[in-house]
C-alpha cells in the first residue's frame, strides 16, 4: 500500500533530513514510525502525502508514484497533520461538506458516515458552530473526521493523539483497527511509546534520518518493552 524507496530529502544549505529511507506498508497494517525529534519523521510524512517535494527516490501509494501523479494518490489517501490547519470562518458541517465535495463523496453515504464519526467524537451537536469557536481537541476530532468520511485507502497521521482527551484517543485506536480490518493501511507517528506497542503489528525507528530497525512489533521489541529498546538503539545506534 505504501512504499517508500530511497527516500532522500536535503534542504538548502546541504542538511540532509533524510537519508535512503525504505520501508514497505502493507494493506491491513498499523504501522508505527518513531523517533527523536529532528530525527526525520515529519518531513517523511509530508513527502508521503505530497505536500513536501524531495529530488531522490521516490514513493508509491498503492502502486501510484507520489512525483508522477500527486492527484491520484491524494485521492486514496487522507492526512492528519499534528496541529489541525482548517477553515475556521466555516462551520463544522460546512467544512465537512467541502470535504465531502472534494472527494465526490455521494450525498447519503456522506451524511451517514458523519452522523457515525460525529456521534463516535461526541462533537455532533457542535457542527453547526464556527470551527473558530472549538477548542484544539475539537479541531483535532473535527479534522480526523474529514479524513475518514471518505474511507482512504492509507491513512497518514503525525502524532495524532495530541489535543484528543481519553475517550476520543480510545474511539480513534478503535476505528483505526475497524479500518485496517476492512484492508486499509495506517501509517503514523507518535511519541507515546506504549501506544504504538500496543497498537502498532509493525514498527519503524529513526534517528539523524537514517532508518535504525524496522519489522514486525514482536520482533523489534523481543523481551523488552519499546521504551527501553528505543532508548538503547537511540543512544547507541
Amino acid at each position: 500500500m505504501l512504499d517508500i524507496v530511497n527516500f532522500t530529502k536535503t534542504y538548502k544549505g546541504g542538511k540532509k533530513a533524510v537519508d535512503r529511507l525504505n520501508l514497505h506498508v502493507e494493506a491491513g497494517d498499523i504501522y508505527g514510525f518513531i523517533g527523536h525529534n529532528g530525527a526525520g519523521k515529519t518531513t517523511t510524512i509530508r513527502a508521503v502525502v505530497g505536500v513536501l517535494d524531495f529530488e531522490e527516490g521516490d514513493i508509491l501509494i498503492d502502486g501510484i508514484s507520489v512525483k508522477k501523479d500527486p492527484l491520484a494518490c491524494k485521492k486514496i489517501l487522507a492526512y492528519i497533520p499534528d496541529n489541525p490547519d482548517i477553515y475556521e470562518y466555516m462551520t463544522g458541517i460546512q467544512y465537512l461538506n467541502f470535504i465531502g465535495d472534494i472527494f465526490n463523496i455521494p450525498k447519503q453515504t456522506r451524511e451517514a458516515l458523519i452522523q457515525k464519526y460525529a456521534d463516535a467524537f461526541e462533537i455532533t451537536s457542535a457542527l453547526g458552530d464556527l470551527i473558530s469557536s472549538y477548542s484544539h481537541g475539537m479541531k483535532q476530532k473535527l479534522t480526523v473526521i474529514s479524513a475518514l468520511i471518505h474511507s482512504p485507502k492509507l491513512l497518514v497521521l503525525d502524532e495524532p493523539f495530541v489535543g484528543l482527551d481519553p475517550k476520543a484517543a480510545h474511539t480513534l485506536k478503535t476505528i483505526m483497527g475497524e479500518l485496517c480490518a476492512q484492508g486499509s493501511a495506517i501509517f503514523f507517528s507518535s511519541h507515546v511509546l506504549d501506544t504504538v506497542e500496543k497498537l502498532c503489528n509493525k514498527i519503524a525507528i529513526i534517528k539523524g534520518g537514517r532508518l535504525v530497525i524496522s519489522g514486525d512489533t514482536q520482533e523489534v521489541k523481543g523481551n523488552s518493552s519499546l521504551e527501553d529498546v528505543f532508548m538503547e538503539l537511540i543512544e547507541h545506534a
